[in-house]
């Protein structure tokens, strides 16, 4: 059977000059993503349950347009359990206010994106989608003034990590200018080769 090669989602450059901090893991190869479009890469390197250390970190930051905060990641840390739930949001609200308290809103804008954990990851995967969905909400409202957009993001159980990158990729560049304080689920058509 043939090889089937997917077109790219965005062209190269777009991301020319946008600095993207990725929060909360790995970012599941989203940070090499855009990087290949252009942005200038740097991860928020704190303990995120220490406020104190999250906030310091994201004043060293050289600006932030972009914050990817892999919330997944400190959920599946704890195991999927409600510590984990704990975990996922309290990493995720101290990367999220401090990297925009830091950069963004000094800078006039920016984008952040929430990644959720998968639906098979825990009995609580649920509550995290949710509580992580109505974070996106309320701060997308609360921030508007200062030109913040904030969007959860929920893959998928066979979401593969190209398409949670593609997608990332997506909303730092200029098409994705219209999408704030929304879910973008990836349901089971995005499975785990990466593509859809």
């Amino acid at each position: 059977m043939p090889q089937i090669t997917r077109p790219p989602l965005l062209r190269p450059g777009v991301l020319n000059g946008v600095r993207v901090v990725v929060a909360g893991g790995d970012g599941d190869g989203i940070a090499p993503a855009c990087a290949a479009l252009g942005a200038r890469t740097a991860v928020l390197d704190a303990d995120l349950l220490d406020e104190a250390a999250t906030i310091a970190a994201a004043e060293a930051l050289e600006g932030a347009d972009v914050l990817v905060c892999d919330a997944g990641a400190g959920f599946r840390a704890a195991g999927g359990t409600p510590a984990g739930l704990q975990r996922a949001l309290q990493c995720a609200w101290n990367a999220t206010r401090s990297v925009v308290n830091a950069a963004q809103r000094p800078a006039g804008g920016g984008v952040v994106v929430l990644i959720a954990p998968r639906p098979g990851e825990g009995p609580e995967a649920g509550a995290a989608r949710a509580a992580l969905a109505n974070l996106a909400r309320t701060t997308s409202v609360e921030w508007a003034r200062f030109g913040v957009r904030v969007v959860a993001l929920w893959p998928g159980d066979r979401t593969g990590d190209v398409v949670v990158a593609d997608l990332v990729c997506y909303l730092a560049s200029p098409a994705g200018g219209y999408f704030s304080g929304c879910v973008l689920e990836l349901g089971a058509a995005a499975d785990s080769s990466g593509s859809s």
